[in-house]
């Protein structure tokens, strides 16, 4: 039985990521913090198909070396995932020092602790398409240059280029994959695909009459999570450690994703949408649009939930009251 750890397992990609697995019959370590308690209830929804028997959580922090170190010495694992990170955008250029330390040098104490240890285990970093910023080129792809234009994103760069530096340098099986805007029921409530979706349904069943945004214009290449955290595992069953994009190629404005949203409850958008300036970015990323083919041609990986399918998963939870799962 394999046996894998993973960081930010409470989060949605932690959470399918840990079905997923389970599925194929690894033993599953995750490590949360204390303060994660209310929000592990994303485990809650992992299929009653798979054995949680087979599930472990440990506590631990990714501002503590020490704790990473003896887990990963103890669990001996076969693969890490590093999903855990400070993964708002927005809040970054409010906490822009917490959100180095846990996604930038939580990254390196990560690497260090799989390196001390002397473990053979597979690395996988979840690096971001937040990093490519002002874009060079579009699409982007695993050769287009990095702007990045938030806190949150330059300690991305930093733990990109760590992950390969331990991969060229103490021969570390380390990947990154270069993941674009994916979403799903068990989004973060304050990222703006589950803020739609979640307002729309509340303006629809009468419990609100009004949703506030930021920038409607701006452009994202959005997929669904569970497909993604498949691409995650694939990267660490290939022979060579390598990094790829996982996007769907696709770009849709936040517009358009309230227009669909509202379309989809029979509403006119432009009645109950408002905008403040808080939830601007103070430099904004305006496109991303991502170029998969490399994950494609190696990986045997591409999506098969884009946009409208994405956007009809995300509402029918909502108008449900039931975080669905696809896996």
């Amino acid at each position: 039985m394999k046996k894998a750890l993973i960081t930010g397992i409470s989060g949605q990609d932690g959470s399918y990521l840990t079905e997923f697995l389970l599925k194929k019959g690894y033993e599953v370590h995750g490590i949360v913090r204390r303060s994660s308690t209310v929000v592990r209830s994303r485990l809650d929804f992992i299929s009653p198909e798979v054995n949680r028997q087979n599930l472990f959580l440990h506590y631990g922090d990714l501002s503590d070396g020490s704790s990473l170190f003896k887990l990963v010495n103890r669990i001996k694992p076969d693969e890490v995932y590093n999903l855990g990170a400070q993964s708002h955008v927005r809040i970054s250029f409010d906490i822009p020092l917490y959100t180095a330390d846990v996604d930038g040098l939580g990254t390196l104490r990560l690497l260090d602790a799989i390196r001390d240890s002397h473990s053979q285990a597979k690395f996988y970093q979840a690096s971001s398409s937040e990093m490519f910023g002002l874009v060079q080129t579009t699409p982007q792809n695993e050769s287009t240059p990095f702007h990045p234009r938030s806190p949150y994103a330059c300690a991305k760069v930093f733990a990109h280029y760590q992950t390969i530096n331990y991969r060229e340098s103490h021969g570390l099986f380390a990947c990154c994959g270069i993941l674009f805007n994916h979403e799903s029921p068990r989004r973060g409530e304050n990222f703006v695909t589950r803020k739609i979706c979640k307002g729309v349904a509340e303006i629809k069943s009468g419990k609100r009459q009004k949703i506030t945004l930021g920038n409607l214009d701006a452009r994202r290449d959005w997929g669904y999570a569970p497909e993604y955290v498949e691409a995650m595992w694939l990267m660490l069953q290939q022979q060579t450690a390598d990094d790829y994009v996982i996007a769907t190629g696709e770009t849709h404005s936040v517009k358009e994703f309230v227009e669909a949203a509202f379309a989809y409850v029979g509403l006119n958008w432009q009645e109950h949408v408002e905008f403040d300036q808080k939830y601007t970015r103070p430099a904004e990323v305006d496109l991303l649009q991502g170029d998969y083919s490399k994950a494609k041609q190696k990986l045997g990986w591409e999506p098969k939930v884009k946009f409208k399918d994405l956007l009809a998963i995300m509402m029918e939870a909502e108008l449900t009251g039931e975080p669905v799962s696809r896996l």
